[in-house]
């Protein structure tokens, strides 16, 4: 059987590794000849998850080509986020909790979708409607992949179909506190110190299409939002430099205190005033805006803004 590649989007974040390590270890034992790689370097967050269950990294690729034609996609669905030759590629699988967008394939596929908080969650589903033992390691990074994404079961998305899956992830995982390993976790991933505003821009940014515009939104996890606020006049140049060069219309950054859950929106581009409206709020002299309690890219961000941006189109 030829070899699938099985990876998460872009700029990979904790659900993204643990998805396609979980993912491509299930479809092994369907038969498949599976190799979960990664579409860039793991964030410190990844990092600290994947030590901790004793975890090698995946190798990261930029092409599936001339390696395989076949790939799985997790945590993802929309090409512009994807691995650089996807509309070269035969995608036969795909599992993920975001909305659909631009994603047509020439051939049926598996498509397994729903509303989560975490991709996955619908992968520990999966793993038992197979009846197939979860590994204490893949498992540990499952776990890890929901607290991430659901900021410890604090963000709007989380449903109690994550809650039970994050339960049963820890039983299998040895982890007798989720909450203090999740603290631990978090925290581990909100050093901005160390990384330069380029990277910070990028660490965790997703392209969107929303009402014919191109939008790039990225967010930064903190446990204290003025570690980003002393730095706001080089990220916001350095988001204004990409932008141009990228032709984004839109760049924003949504910075997230993980320990409080709110958040602060920095917005570089036009049409600023549909943003201001899609959150019925307005920025400062900064271009900032407070958003108390959004957390959630996919569910508070996301959809407020392609309602406005199409109403305005």
């Amino acid at each position: 059987m030829t070899k699938e590649l099985v990876f998460g989007h872009q700029n990979s974040d904790t659900d993204a590794i643990a998805a396609a390590i979980a993912l491509a270890y299930l479809e092994k034992q369907d038969g498949y000849d599976t190799e979960a790689v990664a579409l860039g370097p793991v964030n410190p967050e990844t990092q600290f998850v994947l030590d901790y269950f004793g975890v090698k990294a995946p190798r990261v690729v930029d092409h599936a080509k001339p390696e395989t034609d076949l790939v799985m996609l997790v945590d993802h669905n929309e090409p512009q986020q994807s691995i650089a030759d996807i509309a070269d590629l035969t995608v036969t699988h795909v599992v993920d909790h975001h909305r659909i967008n631009g994603f047509d394939t020439s051939k049926p596929l598996y498509y397994r979708a729903a509303p989560y908080g975490c991709c996955s969650t619908i992968i520990t589903q999966m793993f038992s409607e197979e009846g197939v033992t979860i590994p204490k390691e893949i498992a540990g990074l499952m776990m890890s992949a929901i607290i991430s994404d659901t900021l410890l079961l604090k963000s709007p998305t989380t449903t109690d179909v994550d809650r039970d899956a994050l339960q049963a992830l820890a039983e299998i995982a040895g982890v007798d506190n989720y909450e203090n390993y999740g603290v631990q976790m978090l925290k581990a991933g909100t050093n901005v110190d160390a990384k330069s505003a380029e990277e910070l821009i990028d660490s965790d940014a997703k392209s969107f299409t929303l009402g014919g515009k191109n939008v790039r939104i990225d967010q930064i996890n903190v446990v204290d939002l003025e570690d980003v606020n002393k730095r706001l006049a080089e990220i916001k140049q350095a988001m204004e430099s990409e932008a141009q060069n990228e032709n984004y219309d839109l760049f924003l950054v949504l910075v997230t205190n993980v320990l409080t859950s709110n958040s602060e929106l920095i917005t570089v581009g036009e049409p600023k005033d549909v943003v201001a409206q899609a959150f019925n709020n307005q920025f400062d002299e900064n271009d900032v805006m407070n958003l108390p309690g959004v957390v959630s890219r996919k569910k508070q961000v996301v959809p407020p803004l392609t309602t406005q941006l199409e109403a305005n189109n």
